[in-house]
């Protein structure tokens, strides 16, 4: 008997861990802000970094993401794994190696619909120098970082 109850409560963990664990998100310590407070919407439509206000905001998968407008708001609430970063805002050429690394914003980039950060600069060139093979690495790296380090 006490072997089955051991067998339960070590299923029920390892759903609530999986459970959890879809949430992976580079957020600022315990304000929970992803992407440093920057507008993702606006990497889209404005091409540029803007910062976001704090009155206009939304969560996506335990994160909150600020927005520069309501229109950004809406945007990105219509369709938030469009305009939330991959690699849920981790570096991603950190990603391609199977690492979490974090990300300064003047790496941004919009390729294939899809926003990338990166480490530096210098981390960028290395992803971008085989932009299709590193990506590919990203989706075979993510869920295994993910249900290693998700919440």
């Amino acid at each position: 008997m006490k072997k089955i109850k051991q067998l339960i409560t070590s299923i029920a963990l390892t759903l609530a861990v999986s459970a959890q664990a879809a949430d992976l998100v580079n957020v600022s310590g315990a304000s929970n802000i992803a992407v440093s407070g920057y507008d993702t919407v606006a990497f889209f439509t404005d091409h540029k970094p803007v910062n976001g206000d704090p009155g206009i905001s939304a969560t996506y998968q335990g994160a909150t993401y600020i927005f520069a407008s309501k229109e950004h708001k809406e945007l990105f609430e219509a369709a938030p794994e469009k305009y939330s970063p991959q690699c849920g805002g981790y570096c991603a050429f950190g990603v391609s190696v199977g690492a979490l690394f974090p990300v300064e914003i003047s790496t941004w980039q919009v390729r294939d619909g899809k926003l990338y950060l990166n480490l530096n600069q210098t981390i960028l060139k290395k992803f971008d120098a085989d932009f299709d093979a590193n990506v590919a690495k990203v989706q075979k790296n993510w869920p295994g970082l993910v249900e290693k380090n998700g919440k």
